[in-house]
Order: C-alpha cells, then structure tokens, then sequence
C-alpha cells in the first residue's frame, strides 16, 4: 500500500531533473512510497529524460505527462498551476510530498521522518523542515529559515498568513484535506502558498528543524526571473485575494501581513533612491506603523521627506551627519 507520493512537477530543468528524481529514490522508509512527476510538455530534453526514468524504475516512478493545452494562465502568463494540482489529485499516497525539478533532498531519512511525525501527530495537517537556499546567480548557500526564526516548531494558519515561511520541497502534507480547489485558486501569482494555506485550516504546522533538502535559485527559475519590487507585488496581491474569500476572522492578520508588504516596498524604494510610487505604499502601510513594532516609523518618515520634501531631507542628513562626528 502506497504511504507516501512523493509529487514532482518539472518544465524545461533537463539540468536539474535527475538529481531530484535520484534524491527521492535515494530515500530510505519501511513503507512503500511512489514518485509521480508531472512533466509540463517541456519545450528541452526534460521529457525524454524522465521517460528513461521511469523505464529504468517503472515500479516506482508514475508519468504524467502533460500537454501545453492545459496550462492555465494568470494575468496572461502560462503557469504550473494545473500541473501542480493535477499531480496532487492524481496522487495515491496518503500523505504528499512535494518537490520541484529544480530542488532537491539531501536526507535520505527525510520522508522517514515526516511520515512518523504526522502518523503519530494527528492533529496536525502539514509538517516541513528547512532547507538550504543554493544560488546559482550570486553563488551563495544561506539557511531557509534563519537561526530566530527555527526556534519556533509549532505554526498555525495565522502565522501562514503573515508569511509563507514554508518552501516547496520541504512540505508534507495529510492527502484530501482538500476537497474542491476554490475557484479564486486559480487567480493567485503563486500556487504554493496558498496549497499551504488551505491545508492548514485542517491542522497545525510542524516545523522539524533540520536541513533535509536544497532550494535551488537560479535566473530560469520564475520566482527568481522576477524583481524583488515584482514579487511584493505578487504577494500583496495574494493577499487581498485571501482577505476577500477567508474567513472574516482572520481579516486583521491579513491586513497587518499587507501593511507590512507595502513597509518592505517602502524600503526597498528608499534603499534604492527611487521615489516614483512610494507615497501609495507609505499611505497603505502608515496605520499600522502605529501598533506594528516591525514598521520603522522613523524611515516611513525618512521616506516621506525623501520623496516629497527632499530639499528638507538633504538639509536633515547633513545635520544628522554632523551631529555623529
């Protein structure tokens, strides 16, 4: 009986796949477990080569391999979306672990060890663990999760909503947990996230506090093709889609977590030296720089000047300046 399906999704990573595919197979359990990939109609070799795949393990690897036909697109960009949703409802385990072609797992015990927690935890619905960040572009390695934030092992949906601490290849979750996918789904930038998100009304999170894979980062991969200003953007948008459909409880966290977005722009824009737009975000997050202790009110201020009175600003920093020495 098949206790775990280990879900692959994977368009044009010919230069990553096998190693992913290897490190599911290199995984040590005493129950029997499945590889599913989902194969996107890769316009490079990435078909071919899990086709030799899964000759070469046909009792361990299932092919799904899509046609571009069935790609859904969001705000008029072709996504993964229904390749990732179609290997989960395909998916015979009754827990699901994910995995990107692009990543891979560096713990053989790794589904092991998610598979006895949730099996004897059973008030929870997801559990996941860090991860190292390996980027190609810069060629740096840093941790998933840094040191203050491992600390904690227990997460809840509200904390999700803050933000999506949770990367992809490290995520196992209960099977079936969700019944129907809601349409508004299918309109989000992002798709794991909110997976996430939905599950854990089911459940809480448990964080197991161990590098069991690489995330790899790379300039073909989407998230890492996009600017930073792009992907707040994104998320902010994520955001307000969930604050319309979830449950009006959660509204104040949703709202704080979209207050902080705006701050991070605000930032980034002021780090940057660009102005253009930054009055919208400063508006958006101001309110809530009063009770939220991770909004500087000092750079809203900084940025505020900056922006519209930077003749002021200048005459600020200099004296600023002055008064250090």
């Amino acid at each position: 009986m098949t206790r775990v399906t280990v879900s692959i999704t994977t368009y044009n990573h010919e230069k990553y796949i096998i190693q992913a595919v290897e490190s599911a197979l290199s995984q040590k359990t005493n129950f029997e477990y499945e590889i599913l990939i989902g194969e996107d109609d890769s316009s490079d070799n990435t078909r071919e080569i899990v086709k030799t795949l899964k000759n070469k393990y046909p009792n361990k690897i299932r092919l799904l391999l899509n046609d571009r036909k069935n790609v859904i697109y969001i705000n008029g960009k072709p996504t993964g979306r229904w390749n990732f949703i179609n290997n989960i409802k395909h998916s015979n385990g009754k827990y699901i672990a994910l995995l990107e072609g692009d990543d891979y797992w560096t713990d053989a015990d790794k589904l092991q060890s998610q598979f006895d927690f949730l099996e004897t935890h059973h008030d929870y619905a997801i559990c996941f663990h860090n991860v190292k960040m390996v980027n190609e572009i810069d060629n740096t390695i840093k941790p998933y999760l840094q040191p203050k934030n491992s600390e904690i092992t227990i997460f809840t949906l509200e904390d999700l909503l803050k933000n999506n601490y949770m990367p992809t290849c490290s995520v196992m979750f209960r099977s079936g947990l969700i019944k129907e996918y809601p349409k508004w789904y299918f309109e989000l930038p992002m798709g794991d996230w909110p997976l996430n998100i939905l599950n854990a009304h089911h459940g809480k999170i448990a964080f197991i506090n161990k590098f069991m894979a690489d995330y790899r980062i790379h300039s073909n991969s989407y998230w890492s093709s996009i600017n930073q200003l792009d992907r707040f953007e994104k998320v902010i948008k994520t955001l307000r889609i969930l604050r319309k459909n979830l449950n009006p409880k959660y509204t104040n966290v949703i709202d704080r977590s979209i207050a902080y977005k705006h701050y991070s722009i605000v930032k980034l824009l002021f780090e940057e030296n660009k102005s253009d737009g930054m009055n919208k975000h400063i508006r958006k997050c101001l309110y809530s720089s009063f009770t939220n202790s991770e909004i500087s009110k000092l750079l809203i201020f900084a940025a505020f000047l900056k922006s519209n009175f930077p003749g002021i600003y200048k005459i600020l920093m200099i004296f600023y300046g002055s008064s250090k020495t």
